[in-house]
């Protein structure tokens, strides 16, 4: 039986001086506070036996995985399956209490929150990040790997793996800036998950950190 851990992170906290929705836009990179969150994370990891580490194409998910693959001398490999859920509100400044959701307007697009209407199905979701967390569990077989990605996805990851329902509140959603959701494997099977938040420190200093929108 063959032992393997894949780290599912989050990337850290991204320059977003317009507060608006960034999903899949290029551009959006690390702020500087977001960059110590990407240093903590690779940290966290420095006695671990990591062998192989993938990342979303998305520039704040590839400069994430940068320290911890220059700490254990590895490429990054890009996956696609790993990146930010599509949203129809994509480039717009969306949030609780700016008036968006009461917008007439925008009541056809958020008609079903189960699927969800506005973006990506989360069964989608699901099935394209456990099949991104398989791949790295074969490419780091009886080791460790880490997979770089985003808040919804990951979340929606954990949430299929619990066998709970995939669509749920985003503001209970346990995956913050540069935390780990990390998969145990015993061959093929799934046997544990973890959670751990190595840049708290550091989200605790940005008032705005835990609601960073598009991440």
């Amino acid at each position: 039986m063959k032992k393997t851990v894949v780290h599912v992170l989050r990337h850290g906290e991204v320059h977003n001086p317009e507060k608006i929705l960034y999903g899949r836009l290029p551009g959006f990179r690390l702020s500087e506070l977001g960059a110590q969150m990407a240093k903590a994370a690779s940290q966290a990891l420095a006695e671990r036996d990591v062998v192989h580490v993938a990342a979303s194409p998305l520039e704040r998910a590839q400069e994430t995985a940068e320290p911890i693959a220059g700490q254990f001398r590895l490429p990054v490999s890009v996956d696609e399956r790993l990146i930010e859920s599509a949203n129809w509100f994509e480039g717009r400044r969306v949030s609780p209490g700016d008036g968006s959701f009461r917008d007439p307007r925008n009541w056809w697009v958020l008609r079903d929150p189960v699927t969800p209407s506005w973006g990506e199905a989360y069964t989608a979701i699901a099935e394209r990040m456990f099949a991104a967390v398989h791949a790295a569990r074969i490419a780091a077989e009886g080791h460790e790997a880490v997979c770089v990605s985003h808040q919804l996805p990951i979340w929606t990851l954990r949430r299929y793996l619990e066998r709970k329902r995939l669509w749920h509140d985003p503001r209970r959603r346990q995956c913050a800036l540069a935390s780990f959701t990390s998969i145990h494997f015993e061959d093929a099977r799934v046997v544990g998950i973890g959670y751990t938040e190595p840049a708290a420190h550091l989200i605790a200093m940005s008032p705005s950190a835990r609601t960073a929108k598009g991440a």
